[in-house]
């Protein structure tokens, strides 16, 4: 317990490790990336989608060890193919949620097998579930920083009808937005967000970072731009918090991240309470295609 506060050996780590440096600045684009997300995923009520995403990047990441090559690349293909998926098998919204348990459950069991074929160290294996510093390396951090602008590439060109079919797809669908293209279009930019979290925090608890934050942040603003602003925030904080935090006494990062993540829900959560009202989600003229201006309010 004594390492968890020495923080002249965190600040000795920080300054001499390459690995360490390496790893916060991965940590900062993955926290950029996740608050970004974050209030989309909350609101169009992706959370579970997220969590088999990350089944699947596990399958993917769990192949690539065995046959050798970077982790980070088998982790986004298994994404994008689970988000793709999710997007045929899911023709109904009823279907949704059933969809992705059979494609969780599916590939966290292949997942596991191809780990137990793997002969190279546990820690491999283990950091694969709950993340590990020494997984990011320079190679690592450049496909992160590619695919992370590649994601603020399409989100900004969709975000606006994104937005609208978020707060209200069938009013989206009658004024002839493509509520059915956007979906899939961010079910693989989550998808992808979702790989490049694999390796930092860990299959299993990749939700406390793409999630958690998202969630905290609508619970204290009606705004999607604060939601947005503070989601980011939120997720900076627990990503690099949580690696700074594990770095003395050598823990897990995913569970520092997670604990971070919830503290901030729980005050969010607080705040909401205190006030007594539920929070809105509202969109303005910003996404109103017909260019008259209309306001759209779901309550969350």
């Amino acid at each position: 317990m004594e390492e968890l506060f020495n923080f002249e050996l965190t600040w000795q780590l920080i300054r001499d490790d390459e690995y360490v440096r390496t790893a916060l600045l991965a940590a900062a684009i993955l926290g950029l990336v996740a608050g970004v997300l974050g209030p989309l995923i909350v609101s169009r009520n992706m959370a579970f989608a997220v969590h088999g995403t990350s089944e699947l990047s596990f399958t993917g990441g769990a192949a690539a060890l065995l046959i050798g090559i970077n982790i980070g690349y088998g982790a986004l293909i298994g994404a994008v193919v689970a988000a793709l998926i999710m997007g045929l098998l899911s023709r109904r919204s009823s279907e949704h949620d059933s969809v992705i348990g059979v494609l969780l459950a599916f590939g966290l069991g292949v997942g596991v097998l191809l780990l137990w074929f793997y002969p190279g160290r546990a820690s491999n294996k283990f950091g694969l579930l709950v993340g590990q510093i020494v997984g990011v390396d320079f190679a690592s951090l450049a496909l992160l920083s590619v695919c992370a602008v590649g994601v603020f590439v399409v989100l900004a060109v969709i975000y606006r009808p994104l937005l609208f079919a978020s707060v209200d797809a069938e009013l989206a669908r009658a004024r002839g937005v493509p509520t059915r293209a956007l979906a899939a279009i961010f079910a693989v930019l989550v998808g992808i967000a979702t790989a490049l979290g694999v390796q930092t925090v860990g299959a299993l608890l990749v939700l406390s970072l793409m999630v958690t934050p998202g969630a905290a942040a609508a619970r204290v603003t009606a705004s999607p731009l604060r939601a947005t602003l503070l989601a980011v925030v939120f997720a900076e904080i627990a990503a690099v918090g949580g690696i700074v935090l594990s770095l003395a006494p050598g823990a897990p990062v995913s569970a520092f991240v997670c604990t971070i993540s919830f503290v901030i829900y729980v005050i969010c959560w607080t705040i909401s309470v205190a006030r007594g009202r539920p929070r809105k989600l509202t969109g303005g003229s910003a996404i109103e295609p017909a260019g008259r201006r209309e306001s759209v309010v779901v309550s969350r």
